[in-house]
């Protein structure tokens, strides 16, 4: 499972909830030193808040993180389908000498699970499942208090009440088969902690079950739905679930660069005899995957991001009233503890949606979703109220990735 741990915030939950257009900058200015900026697009109309031109804060932000060594990866902020800011840091992969852009597809960890989300909802608009059905009109082998109590809308919102068992951090799995059968039956284990209603403190069961229903109800892998259903109609040509052997071998696919306990960082793909030192994915390598487990992951370019968030408000992926449904603020959350509560501290009022949060800020909906693992860092976040969408993803430790996006918030709307 991809993980909600961000090196350096300690943030477990911020995480577990929780832009993009065409290649481009459309304001004069030169690059900074070391980024790569995007192709030139069409001039902009509408009114574009000067923090997020090139030049402006945001862009000074993330080049200075950059220089320092914080930060190596893509920016890209989009209004209206054209890009504003494109900015590009580091390598992609080391030892080949590629350098990241937005022809390179990033793990996405925690921030592709509303992908199994729009799936479910995809099913529902077409009467092939209701958002109430419990886990056992689809499935065997669970839990009775799981199999007849537990919703498909509790999964969706986090609510369900299960606890799943640690997952073996640690194992090397050598095929999509053994990839496939391992969650399936380590979700299987997964028992009643609460009553079904109960947020769930990020279940892995809530992300592996949806994903067995979808294959139950459409008889194709998860990967092979998702692919087709949600990444082909949106023209995210530069997206997939690649194996382990295709992140060797794929020069478009960038490299995460894992910090180790002496401070070194290496390639984790090319090591996976290594394992994190922190305490919140203590021992996990992302390599040792052979490939994202079903409801989980993927990896995407930032443009291809874009088209996935365009696709949500233009009836390619869901009808109107469904991506309504993905969006809509469904439970309230507290600003106590870590993670997901400092931004709804920071946020007029934040919600759960349908696998990701959803916060009002100044007046504004901002949707967005969060992912890292050991040198994996991701987020988009869209704007609907004003056009605007923004993606930030990074391929080494030691990334602010929570400050990241806050300052791309503030840069957009005027408050972080």
């Amino acid at each position: 499972m991809g993980s909600d741990f961000v090196g350096g915030v300690g943030r477990r939950r911020l995480l577990g909830w929780g832009g993009l257009a065409a290649a481009g900058v459309v304001a004069a200015g030169a690059p900074l030193v070391g980024a790569r900026p995007g192709h030139a697009a069409p001039a902009l109309t509408g009114p574009i808040p000067p923090d997020t031109r090139p030049g402006g804060a945001y862009d000074r932000y993330v080049a200075k993180l950059a220089a320092e060594g914080r930060f190596s990866g893509v920016v890209l902020l989009s209004h209206r389908g054209r890009t504003v800011l494109s900015r590009s840091y580091g390598m992609a992969d080391r030892e080949k000498g590629i350098p990241n852009g937005e022809n390179i597809a990033f793990s996405l960890s925690s921030a592709g699970k509303p992908f199994h989300a729009v799936a479910i909802l995809q099913l529902a608009q077409q009467g092939k499942v209701k958002l109430w059905d419990t886990v056992g009109t689809y499935l065997e082998g669970y839990a009775k208090d799981i199999a007849e109590k537990v919703t498909i809308h509790h999964m969706l919102t986090g609510t369900s009440g299960m606890k799943t068992p640690d997952e073996d951090v640690r194992r090397i799995f050598q095929s999509q088969k053994e990839v496939h059968e391992y969650y399936e039956r380590w979700a299987r284990q997964a028992t009643p902690e609460a009553p079904p209603g109960t947020s769930s403190s990020h279940s892995g069961a809530e992300v592996a079950i949806p994903a067995q229903i979808i294959e139950a109800v459409t008889g194709k892998t998860y990967w092979d739905y998702v692919q087709e259903n949600i990444f082909k109609h949106c023209g995210m040509t530069g997206s997939g679930f690649y194996t382990r052997p295709r992140w060797l071998a794929d020069e478009h696919i960038a490299h995460p660069y894992m910090t180790l306990a002496d401070g070194s960082q290496v390639d984790a793909v090319r090591n996976l005899d290594k394992g994190s030192p922190d305490p919140y994915v203590l021992g996990k390598n992302p390599g040792r995957a052979f490939i994202d487990a079903p409801g989980d992951g993927g990896f995407a370019t930032a443009p291809d991001l874009v088209r996935f968030a365009l696709a949500l408000g233009d009836g390619t992926l869901l009808d109107r009233h469904y991506a309504e449904l993905f969006t809509g603020a469904k439970i309230p959350l507290a600003p106590e503890g870590g993670g997901l509560a400092r931004r709804a501290a920071s946020a007029d009022a934040g919600f759960g949606a349908y696998q990701m949060p959803v916060s009002l800020v100044n007046g504004q909906w901002v949707w967005s979703r969060a992912g890292a693992n050991p040198g994996v860092g991701a987020n988009w976040t869209i704007y609907p109220d004003t056009d605007w969408v923004g993606v930030i993803l990074t391929n080494r430790d030691g990334a602010p990735l929570q400050e990241i996006i806050e300052r791309e918030i503030q840069a957009v709307i005027g408050r972080g």
